[in-house]
């Protein structure tokens, strides 16, 4: 989702600066690791301000107000080209979409059960998953452990109103999601030239949420102030991050860019402390803690193979 991968969209003249050339410049005063962590905030950002709307929106009408305005401002900037695609292309592209579709229902349905940094904890096993199954070391299967003790820890066995069974499971729905939106996207990289595939993923995710996003908002989606804030919750969790990330794995090794991302539970828990006032239980950050230690563990494996 990055504007500095197209030449003059609006078609300015030759003497005004491109938007891509600015942000790209910008980008590279920050240090790579600087922008994988200002990605990381965006995203739980995004995601606060989301969760905030569901006092007035299903989450599935919000789900629809993220990826309609992502979508909308991806096939402005990165338009994908529909000609010469083989079958096989539109089944990645269309499998993408799909399963990009339906992590963020399920996710944002965990997120209206759950506390941010608990929901997306779980969501994490799904990357955590793909991390250990291209492993062959005994070693991981510690870090299996430790996350099956994070979720262990996570779960409501007593009397708990932060945590739901239901929540926990749309979360591992989305880890499982996740995982599945990894695989993809490195096939759609080898089919779409750029991001055009992921621009491609977007809109076929707009489209298959739309039915079930203006059935549940109604009238409610047309609101001036919902759409606006739509359209931030669409540029803070998939515009910004994506456009930061991929400028950061150009400038560092993709094994420390996944040592940092393995942070995002511990990021979603404060965003939720600070912007939502969900406050943990010790027990919790010591769930969030060992979920985080096996994706680190498991990354700085990955990265001695």
């Amino acid at each position: 989702m990055t504007a500095y991968a197209i030449d003059d969209p609006l078609g300015r003249g030759p003497g005004l600066p491109r938007p891509g050339s600015l942000l790209r410049s910008a980008a590279d005063s920050i240090p790579p690791s600087g922008l994988v962590l200002l990605g990381i905030f965006s995203v739980q950002l995004g995601a606060g301000f989301a969760k905030e709307l569901f006092a007035t929106l299903p989450p599935s009408a919000v789900v629809f107000l993220r990826i309609a305005a992502g979508a909308l401002i991806m096939g402005l900037l990165v338009r994908p080209r529909l000609k010469g695609l083989s079958w096989g292309d539109w089944a990645v592209g269309i499998g993408f979409g799909a399963t990009l579709a339906v992590m963020n229902l399920v996710f944002y349905e965990a997120l209206a059960r759950l506390p941010m940094g608990i929901a997306v904890a779980i969501e994490f096993l799904g990357p955590l998953g793909v991390a250990v199954a291209a492993s062959r070391r005994r070693l991981d299967l510690l870090w299996v452990g430790l996350a099956a003790a994070g979720v262990v820890l996570l779960a409501p066995w007593g009397d708990s109103s932060s945590v739901s069974w239901a929540g926990i499971g749309f979360a591992m729905v989305a880890g499982v999601c996740w995982a599945g939106y990894i695989l993809l996207s490195a096939a759609a990289g080898q089919r779409f030239p750029g991001t055009t595939g992921l621009s491609f993923a977007m809109i076929v995710s707009a489209v298959l949420v739309a039915p079930v996003g203006v059935t549940t908002g109604g009238a409610d989606l047309l609101q001036p102030e919902l759409l606006l804030i739509g359209l931030g919750v669409g540029l803070l969790s998939s515009v910004i991050p994506y456009s930061l990330e991929l400028q950061a794995l150009r400038r560092m090794p993709k094994q420390v860019f996944g040592i940092l991302m393995s942070l995002e539970p511990a990021a979603a828990a404060l965003i939720g402390v600070l912007l939502l006032s969900e406050f943990l239980q010790v027990q919790q950050w010591v769930a969030i803690i060992c979920i985080v230690a096996a994706s680190l563990g498991s990354t700085r494996a990955s990265r001695s193979r």
